[in-house]
């Protein structure tokens, strides 16, 4: 690794990537998404732009999520959109490559592993290292990983919800889900089809879910109106949706987030389960900040669940930790080239 070279942390998620610089702290955050022009297959656009043109586009131009539960879907869509947010990153730096470290999901395959690095170096890295997105995550929320004790780290981002045990900077037993925020955009979707009749896009779904959603009923509940297209008259309509509708919805989803919860904690060795009962579950990633969610976790598993600071930056923060102390965290990394 050379002294000179800039250095970038990637958080590259199936919704929002992060892009971390030491130093600087975390310089870029933008959706994981493209726009592609079909005719000559020419990217039109990354990032918030992108992001602009979902559901608005003419047939001619896609918009596309190249990464899918975490993982990449679309590999050329994958480079050039780490090729963007690098060089947007780095700005003027962009003669010197980056050394470059990318989160992936704790259920990651080795092929699957081996087309982020590749991505990663085509994009114009100089090194790429990939961790495992719990350890980062736990990094991140400021988690002392190399002691040994337990401490259990559950990162529910777009696409997928890691679950893990660390302990002397390792991983003792993980689980993944392909469960986690989209799923929970599509229940809501769903309910609404059911239950109202009302065809609502993914950008509704996910501000009803932020506005209004919860993981347990609430007493004062919170509503909004929501506007969408009538399934029967197929007219625009809008309809007004409580938050205990919407806890509703979520059942299902955040089910499955908590069996994956239980399964890790019924695997754990009986030493580090005490430690986990002393000191709680951490939650980070951008779905862990529905409402009640540590509250849910708690009632589920009579672990006491807390939010970690900046929940939402944890595993892009643990990037730049883990590439400006690279020797500590030698075991963590996976792969490099």
């Amino acid at each position: 690794m050379s002294f000179f070279s800039p250095k970038l942390g990637i958080d590259l998620g199936t919704a929002n990537t992060l892009v971390f610089v030491p130093e600087k702290g975390i310089v870029l955050n933008e959706p994981s998404v493209v726009a592609v022009s079909e005719i000559d297959k020419k990217v039109l656009a990354v990032g918030n732009e992108a992001k602009e043109m979902i559901g608005r586009t003419p047939d001619n131009i896609v918009a596309y999520r190249p990464m899918r539960d975490g993982v990449i879907a679309d590999y050329r869509v994958t480079e050039a959109m780490l090729r963007y947010f690098m060089d947007k990153a780095l700005g003027r730096f962009s003669l010197l490559k980056p050394d470059v470290m990318i989160s992936v999901p704790a259920s990651v395959t080795s092929t699957e592993r081996r087309a982020v690095i590749e991505a990663a170096v085509r994009a114009g890295a100089k090194n790429a290292y990939v961790v495992k997105e719990p350890i980062l995550a736990a990094i991140g929320a400021g988690i002392p990983i190399q002691e040994a004790r337990g401490h259990m780290i559950v990162d529910i981002g777009g696409g997928t919800t890691d679950v893990a045990v660390i302990s002397l900077g390792g991983i003792v037993a993980c689980n993944s889900v392909k469960v986690a925020g989209n799923k929970m955009d599509a229940a809501i979707t769903d309910y609404m089809k059911k239950t109202f009749n009302l065809a609502i896009g993914d950008h509704t779904a996910e501000l009803i879910k932020i506005q209004v959603g919860s993981a347990i009923p609430l007493d004062d509940e919170l509503s909004m109106v929501v506007k969408g297209r009538d399934y029967i008259s197929g007219l625009p309509r809008s309809a007004e949706i409580k938050t205990n509708e919407v806890v509703k919805a979520l059942a299902a989803p955040l089910r499955d987030m908590v069996k994956a919860m239980k399964d890790v904690l019924q695997e754990t060795p009986p030493e580090l389960a005490a430690d986990i009962i002393d000191k709680g579950i951490t939650m980070t990633g951008g779905s862990s900040l529905l409402r009640n969610f540590p509250e849910l976790v708690f009632r589920r598993t009579g672990v006491k669940a807390t939010l970690a600071d900046d929940s939402l930056l944890c595993v892009a923060k643990g990037t730049g930790i883990a590439l400006e102390h690279l020797d500590t965290y030698k075991k963590a990394i996976m792969a490099k080239r």
